[in-house]
């Protein structure tokens, strides 16, 4: 097709998963986002659609509470103060210290792939992490402020935000550099301090990253308001890499035990996907969950495969004019899968400078309209001369 560099494919299958046409569909390219398709159809399978993410709390004889996360993509500051007021309907009146425990991730290395800047799109992900690990504030004359009426001015913000100047901004919570672990479980604990004390229960600090004590007994548990289908559809809408890959974990620890490991997705998602895939899963190599990392590979065939796979799931992705999609960019790769408005799957693997993936939808859509108009063409014409010979 016109405008395919060498290193680009482009392939076309029917409702049933036959290939009408394609270039170089065997040719091992970058996918970029549309990774994210593979991430989800895999997790469906082994957490389910109805799957909730869990946050367990632990109060020891000290009034010290121990929050334990799992990985909750979705627990952000509206959903805390649904927590914060469970806690105080049962009871909780008053805290020590709030610490935190991190041991339910076991990473091997942060994110492959993934920049260090002070853009949301690079938060780092772990086992409790809030509001996507970014930090809205305002900064003026007089000081800094939360950017958002959900969530309260917290210490971390002050210090994140010294640097800038006056304005609104939305930062990652490594800004600057951090030790990611750390950061992160101080990001979480200050909210949930805020929080509780809004909620009117008297809390003394942040305590820091320590692991539930041996024997102490749960307090409460609480699971994800938004199951997987729903959690899953805002990733794809949003693309967000925070949450896809706190889903690519989620499904290895739950399938190998945790803590999560980047090694233990690996093995669960591509065991899950050659289930549905057969041998073409072998040609989806993930290193995370994203679509970040470069080592990552797809083949045209192997994601006509897995659309096939994640029909049931279609409805997932954002609806366009031209039909269900999930774009992929990364630079010098421009990505698109998805579903035609006849149900036709399609993929375009552009691994090139020049991003001309609309033009090539645009050319794919035609062809398989002449073609649809064809197979009519040719329909009429057999019955036709059924009807003569009769």
């Amino acid at each position: 097709m016109a405008g395919l560099a060498p290193q680009s494919a482009y392939a076309v299958a029917d409702l049933q998963g036959r290939l009408l046409e394609g270039c170089n569909i065997d040719h091992p390219l970058v996918p970029a986002s549309i990774l994210k398709i593979a991430t989800i159809t895999a997790a469906m399978d082994i957490l389910g659609p109805e799957y909730r993410f869990r946050t367990g709390f632990f109060l020891d004889s000290q009034q010290n509470l121990f929050i334990k996360g799992y990985g909750d993509p979705s627990l952000v500051s509206e959903e805390i103060a649904v927590i914060a007021q469970q806690l105080h309907q049962r009871g909780l009146k008053r805290v020590n210290l709030v610490c935190i425990d991190a041991t339910a991730f076991a990473l091997e290395h942060q994110v492959p792939g993934q920049a260090h800047s002070d853009n949301p799109y690079d938060a780092p992900v772990g086992p409790l992490t809030v509001n996507f690990n970014a930090l809205s504030l305002e900064k003026t004359g007089t000081g800094i402020r939360s950017g958002e009426p959900q969530t309260p001015t917290l210490p971390l913000m002050a210090d994140l935000g010294r640097t800038y100047p006056a304005g609104r901004y939305r930062i990652n919570v490594c800004s600057g550099g951090c030790n990611a672990d750390q950061r992160m479980a101080r990001y979480a604990g200050e909210l949930f301090v805020a929080q509780f004390r809004r909620q009117g229960i008297a809390v003394s600090g942040y305590g820091g990253l320590r692991s539930v004590p041996a024997g102490c007994q749960p307090l409460y548990t609480h699971y994800s308001r938004q199951n997987l289908s729903a959690i899953s559809q805002s990733t794809l809408a949003y693309s967000s890499n925070f949450m896809a890959n706190l889903i690519f974990l989620a499904s290895g620890a739950e399938e190998a035990g945790y803590p999560a490991t980047w090694a233990k997705a690996r093995k669960a998602v591509q065991r899950h996907l050659a289930l549905q895939m057969g041998q073409e899963a072998k040609n989806i190599v993930q290193v995370e969950g994203a679509g970040l990392s470069r080592e990552n590979r797809v083949t045209a065939q192997a994601i006509l495969q897995l659309l096939q796979a994640f029909r049931p799931y279609a409805g997932l992705l954002r609806l366009e004019q031209e039909g269900a999609m999930k774009t992929g960019t990364l630079t010098g790769v421009y990505t698109l899968a998805g579903y035609l408005p006849g149900g036709e799957s399609f993929v375009i693997l552009l691994n090139q400078p020049t991003n001309n993936r609309s033009e090539v939808l645009n050319r794919i859509r035609i062809r398989v309209a002449s073609r649809g108009s064809a197979v009519a063409a040719a329909m009429i014409r057999s019955n036709s001369l059924e009807k003569s010979e009769k």
